[in-house]
């Protein structure tokens, strides 16, 4: 575990802000990092893991229409995911992540290591593109350190 998940944790309790993450391709990892951190109930309400379209569209009401027009591994997509986990979860800030950890999964137009986090605050959502390289393990690490870091530097600029 890096110092980076504490930070996040005191710059959540000094801000007063609950957190929630809804996770796809990362399978829980994101929620794993945050939760190694002793007192981390006092910020983390909870996450989502929603791999499957149907649990992006129940769980966090990820648009039918969204996930046919775009795909499942789109910006619009993690916006959708973050948005309705910060509602679900009844939090300040909620991420969220969607990729293609690989092998198989790829298209032309998607290729492995795509991946699209949304950062849901207050009235606005965010989304970030990122491109990973590496095996199915390595992609879900550097995506998972990427929606921290993400999180860590939203949070600092607050």
């Amino acid at each position: 575990m890096s110092d980076r998940e504490y930070v996040i944790g005191a710059l959540l309790r000094e801000k007063k802000l609950t957190l929630g993450v809804v996770e796809s391709a990362t399978g829980g990892l994101i929620s794993h990092l945050i939760t190694n951190v002793p007192g981390s109930s006092k910020y983390f309400k909870g996450s989502i893991t929603t791999y499957a379209n149907a649990a992006k569209r129940k769980l966090v009401g990820v648009k039918a229409s969204t996930l046919t027009q775009y795909g499942a591994v789109s910006p619009q997509v993690a916006v959708e995911m973050a948005d309705g986990g910060r509602k679900v979860l009844v939090v300040d800030i909620c991420i969220s992540d969607t990729g293609i950890a690989g092998p198989g999964s790829s298209t032309l137009e998607k290729g492995l290591g795509l991946f699209y986090m949304g950062l849901a605050h207050k009235n606005s959502t965010l989304s970030r593109k990122f491109q990973f390289e590496g095996t199915r393990e390595e992609i879900k690490q550097s995506a998972a350190q990427a929606a921290l870091n993400w999180l860590k530097e939203y949070l600092v600029s607050l």
